[in-house]
């Protein structure tokens, strides 16, 4: 039986990454390590100078092995992979994020940052997400069919699968769209924002404003146009 670990980087709480938990337990025997909080936009962040923490937590999904820790998404897959599943796993699946992994907006995702992490140590891996908010019929009809497919399809080395679920309904959803490669255009643009003042210090948000365009065959025209888009994500370091 294959093992697999299944991670993410919106926190062992999330909703969505229960639901992957239970696609997970359809192709082997499943550990869960997440981290214990928010953690999105950290990239490949890992924490090598202080200690980390890590606890069983009871998990909504019966049968798996599950631990939260005080590390970041990087750490939960490292921790993961060389602790606590014994062996190491066959298998990583890193989300389902809230919010999609495409364009330049990959460089930033913890999501990808771990499963890429997975991907330095050899470990097939295949990362999902979808629309942050709003409808995820399309999600839950196809994550099962492409895990399959994609578990078996070759990676180069430091290497992942990337997939990404629109958020239309079930009906407006037209398809795979496979070979996706990473949109070059611009995902959000956008400035800070003053929001507060206190004392000598002024304080701003990102306002960010999504640019949805994205030329033929990339990530982001394949989720314009209401497709499932599936590519590969490779690190050069």
């Amino acid at each position: 039986m294959r093992k697999i670990l299944v991670s993410n980087d919106d926190g062992i709480d999330s909703e969505a990454f229960a639901r992957l938990a239970e696609v997970a337990k359809k192709f082997g025997e499943v550990w869960v390590v997440a981290p214990c909080r928010q953690f999105s936009s950290m990239s490949h962040a890992a924490n090598f100078w202080e200690p980390l923490e890590v606890w069983p937590v009871d998990f909504p999904v019966e049968g798996v092995h599950a631990y939260a820790t005080s590390g970041t998404p990087s750490d939960c897959v490292s921790f993961g992979i060389t602790t606590a599943v014994p062996g190491r796993p066959d298998l990583v699946f890193c989300g389902i994020n809230k919010g999609y992994n495409i364009a330049s907006g990959i460089q930033y995702s913890a999501t990808v940052g771990a499963a890429l992490e997975a991907a330095n140590q050899k470990i097939h891996t295949i990362a999902f997400s979808e629309n942050h908010i709003g409808n995820h019929e399309v999600t839950d009809e196809y994550i099962e069919r492409l895990a399959a497919e994609l578990i078996d399809k070759p990676l180069e080395d430091n290497e992942i699968w990337n997939v990404n679920f629109p958020g239309c309904t079930l009906e407006e959803c037209k398809g795979v769209k496979y070979g996706c490669t990473i949109s070059q255009e611009s995902f959000f643009t956008g400035s800070y924002k003053e929001i507060a003042k206190e004392g000598d210090k002024t304080i701003y948000r990102v306002d960010l404003v999504p640019e949805w365009k994205g030329t033929e065959g990339t990530d982001l025209a394949a989720i314009c146009d209401n497709y499932i888009s599936v590519g590969k994500v490779k690190n050069y370091c």
